[in-house]
């Protein structure tokens, strides 16, 4: 009888299910009835010939074995094969996952979760790369580029972030939340910040800089000292800095290289990082011809006249002011994506710089409704009734700019109604739609006193 039973026993097949709804779910097949023996049943060991892994190709073996806590020719109780598979849903890797035993094979089915972000250091001064990449791999085997939102992976990511800041002498709380992409407004990585103390660029040491400009890149040394630290950014943000400075002056080819240099100096309220800035300055130039697309809204000969004569200085602000009258002449047709981007050529034997300007107008966007605040209801009648660009019309920022000039010259009743009265205004463009809501606010100009 219990050989019998025995062998009943050895060909149970166990099935359990987990969601990340429900936390756990779980259901026998076969075995409430085998407990209807009258012999009480002593929980059994089982030796599963094969674990397999379905439905998650991207995970080796290997690696769901070692984040299971399983190892190949274990005896397991069921009960143990049920903890495994938590450790594995506990991850917060997998959306779904369900396992059963048919007496030879474990086999666990697996349904990888959709939301998993790839890791952003926010201020964290630490390097982003492979190193980092092969260490938390190597803690986390389920670790390939990604996190989930919560869950084991998540949290033991964060442990190893402070570890790291650690060993660097940093014994601060790191925080993990979403980062949501400013162009595209969705989330599109997770950010591990310092929350506190702050993190700030430190000290800055300049390299290669020539001694009748060094009093002026101090300032600007000094401005940037005690700026927030962002580990993507701090160091491109430097040698904007520096760059925009070196082009005001006329120095086209100037280049600043930063990086971050010596150990974090840390402090009870503050986590200072240091940098080191090493310059090219090149040498001035002058500006020579600017040559724009062919179907620019800007005619060359007007560039020609003032740029032709090679004797202008290549300062920074005349050319920011170029290319914002480039922009803006885009702009004016609704192309209010448009990126400017100009390509400097520098002729060494003449001493200038030419620049070939490209631009990527983007969409054209149009109106889709206008408002007037803080106006009687008469008073928006008569402006409604100057107001010439209706919805469904391309967007000309510029045009609400001089409105209430136009509106006192065409109105007679609005000459006198918005004598004193100031304009701001405020518009909402969708970047799905290309569309552009409008806010015209009308208020009473402030008298000097």
């Amino acid at each position: 009888m219990n050989a019998q039973r025995l062998r009943v026993l050895n060909k149970i097949t166990f099935c359990y299910s987990f969601h990340i709804m429900h936390r756990i779910r779980f259901w026998f097949v076969t075995f409430i009835l085998l407990l209807c023996a009258a012999l009480p049943v002593v929980a059994q060991k089982f030796q599963p010939k094969t674990i397999q892994f379905k439905g998650a190709p991207e995970y080796s073996d290997a690696d769901l074995l070692a984040a299971a806590g399983l190892k190949m020719g274990t005896t397991l109780e069921f009960a143990e094969m049920k903890e495994h598979a938590q450790m594995l849903m506990s991850t917060g890797v997998f959306e779904t996952l369900n396992f059963k035993f048919d007496g030879v094979d474990l086999i666990y089915n697996l349904v990888p979760s959709t939301a998993l972000y790839t890791i952003r250091l926010e201020n964290l001064p630490l390097t982003p790369g492979q190193e980092l990449e092969t260490k938390l791999h190597e803690r986390f085997p389920l670790y390939h580029g990604k996190v989930p939102a919560q869950g084991g992976l998540l949290d033991g990511a964060r442990g190893v972030l402070e570890e790291m800041l650690g060993a660097k002498g940093i014994k601060a709380t790191v925080t993990a939340m979403p980062y949501t992409d400013p162009k595209t407004h969705r989330e599109a990585a997770m950010s591990f910040i310092i929350t506190s103390p702050p993190v700030r660029v430190g000290p800055i040491q300049l390299e290669g800089v020539s001694a009748d400009l060094k009093a002026k890149l101090q300032k600007i040394a000094d401005h940037e000292t005690g700026q927030a630290f962002g580990t993507e950014d701090s160091a491109g943000n430097l040698e904007h800095a520096f760059e925009m400075f070196y082009a005001d002056e006329g120095y086209a080819a100037a280049k600043a290289h930063a990086i971050r240099s010596g150990d974090p100096v840390v402090a009870a309220d503050v986590i200072a990082i240091p940098f080191s800035v090493t310059i090219g300055e090149g040498r001035l130039y002058k500006l020579g011809f600017i040559h724009l697309p062919a179907d620019a809204p800007v005619a060359q000969a007007e560039f020609d006249k003032t740029f032709g004569s090679k004797t202008n200085p290549a300062k920074g602000q005349t050319l920011r002011d170029t290319w914002f009258l480039i922009s803006s002449r885009y702009k004016a047709k609704g192309y209010l994506d448009c990126a400017v981007i100009p390509h400097p050529e520098i002729d060494e034997a003449s001493g200038t710089v030419n620049y070939t300007v490209e631009v990527n107008p983007g969409q054209v966007y149009h109106l889709a409704f206008v408002k007037f605040e803080n106006v009687s209801d008469e008073l928006r009648s008569h402006l409604m009734r100057v107001w010439r660009m209706l919805p469904g019309d391309v967007f000309d920022e510029s045009y609400l700019a001089g409105f209430i000039f136009k509106a006192q010259k065409e109105d007679p009743v609005l000459m006198r109604s918005l004598s004193g009265v100031g304009l701001t205004y405020k518009i909402a463009a969708d970047p799905q739609t290309h569309e552009v809501n409008c806010t015209l606010r009308f208020a009473k100009l402030q008298q000097a006193p």
